[in-house]
């Protein structure tokens, strides 16, 4: 596995997951700073690179919080 465009060089394959509404793919990817989840939207072409921290903060969110974000997907 080479480096892709943004500089990050994948340390696993691709895992899919999805249903109806959504499909993202997730994987291992190392930084220069240590070791992110990168979360990408092949739909929309969004992604999103996430550190341990940022990823044990979403266990502090109540599913509330994000049953809030899903009322205007996408901003709208």
């Amino acid at each position: 596995m080479g480096e892709d465009t943004d500089g990050y060089s994948p340390v696993t394959e691709y895992i899919d997951i999805g249903n109806e509404y959504a499909t993202v793919q997730l994987r291992k990817v190392k930084t220069r700073n240590g070791f992110r989840l990168e979360i990408y939207s092949p739909k929309l072409g969004y992604r999103s690179y996430l550190d341990p921290l940022q990823l044990e903060s979403l266990t502090w969110v109540p599913k509330k919080v994000f049953d809030k974000f899903l009322e205007t997907p996408y901003g709208t």
